[in-house]
């Protein structure tokens, strides 16, 4: 009998409270969606307010707030005052109330518009090992990331600012950036605004690039940007880059795609230049954590090749494309960033 087995049989007989509690693990984004959209943390943040008070603010069912709003407590994210009304907690004040820079409403639009649908396919993408649609592709790609890479700025922003602030540039002198599938442009956004001689190349589809130039305008930043079209193992990069940056991109890309593309990074920097990598890891022995494993089904559900990694795959992958001294950059973000140098050239 194994260890695992024995330990649970010590604790008593099996009960299905995790099974059901998984059963409705569909609600929470749901529900906080559906408060997002009709603007009750948005009413909440000028004070605190009873079911019916909130209704009138929102234009919206005191039932429907009442049932909606009792969840929220339940998850933690809304609590009662000493009156009986309904108070935000810490975290939905910081990322629930539109009007605040760390503003999360988008992505939780993005996962009731986009994802949730497409992972109600899950049980025939296990069967057939194929996904529910293409967004690796430019076909479906570059629509699909097109309507919603902004909303994922208030999530990287933080650890792209670390990034700057670990890589510590001169501001003195010019630094070259590469920003590889820029997307919102978030990590060139962040070196850019530490590093005033900075200048930033910003690679994506076509379609996406439109987004990009509008939130580095947003953020005065377009004289520190260059911007090239194309798929990213086919674009033309350049070379000489003291940085380069792939913000949550391997997962979709596969194995071998993701292979190449770090030796296409390899070749655009200088030796010595920083190649740093944004992604959701798993565990070498894929036990956890829970993040990265269901990230891999999404990816699954998603794409045609992609998954998540281990930092030692990576780090494999990083030393046979000629990379060197990979490490881990703890921050703020759902994973740490993966930081390697680029070895001198033979």
């Amino acid at each position: 009998m194994s260890t695992q087995v024995a330990q649970q049989q010590s604790a008593g007989p099996a009960t299905p409270e995790k099974i059901m509690q998984f059963a409705w693990s569909y609600a929470p984004p749901l529900i906080i969606d559906a408060a997002l959209k009709n603007g009750l943390f948005d009413a909440l943040a000028k004070g605190p307010l009873s079911a019916d008070e909130l209704a009138s603010a929102t234009n919206t069912s005191a039932r429907g707030v009442r049932a909606a709003m009792d969840a929220l407590v339940g998850f933690g994210l809304a609590a009662r005052d000493a009156q009986g009304r309904y108070v935000l907690s810490p975290e939905s004040a910081a990322f629930l109330v539109s009007s605040q820079p760390g503003y999360l409403g988008g992505f939780f639009n993005h996962m009731t518009r986009d994802l949730i649908p497409a992972w109600l396919s899950v049980g025939e993408c296990v069967r057939t090992g194929r996904p529910a649609r293409h967004v690796n592709t430019d076909v479906e790609g570059a629509k699909f990331f097109h309507d919603f890479v902004e909303s994922l700025f208030p999530l990287s922003y933080p650890v792209a600012q670390g990034l700057a602030h670990a890589l510590a540039f001169p501001q003195s002198e010019p630094v070259k950036v590469l920003d590889i599938a820029a997307g919102s442009g978030v990590w060139g956004i962040g070196l850019a605004e530490a590093c005033p001689l900075a200048h930033v190349t910003a690679v994506d589809w076509d379609e996406v690039l439109p987004v990009t130039r509008e939130i580095v305008a947003r953020h005065k930043l377009s004289e520190q940007f260059s911007f090239v079209a194309g798929d990213i193992l086919e674009a033309d990069y350049g070379t000489d880059y003291d940085v380069a940056t792939l913000g949550h991109i391997l997962h979709s890309e596969g194995d071998a795609r993701s292979i190449a593309l770090l030796r296409k990074v390899a070749n655009a920097l200088k030796p010595g230049g920083v190649i740093a990598i944004a992604e959701f890891l798993v565990d070498d022995d894929r036990n956890g954590p829970p993040q990265g494993l269901i990230f891999a089904v999404n990816m699954l559900v998603n794409t045609d090749t992609g998954r998540t990694f281990s930092f030692a795959e990576i780090k494999e992958w990083l030393a046979d494309a000629g990379f060197t001294n990979a490490r881990l950059l703890p921050g703020p973000g759902v994973s740490p960033l993966i930081l390697a140098n680029r070895m001198s050239r033979k």
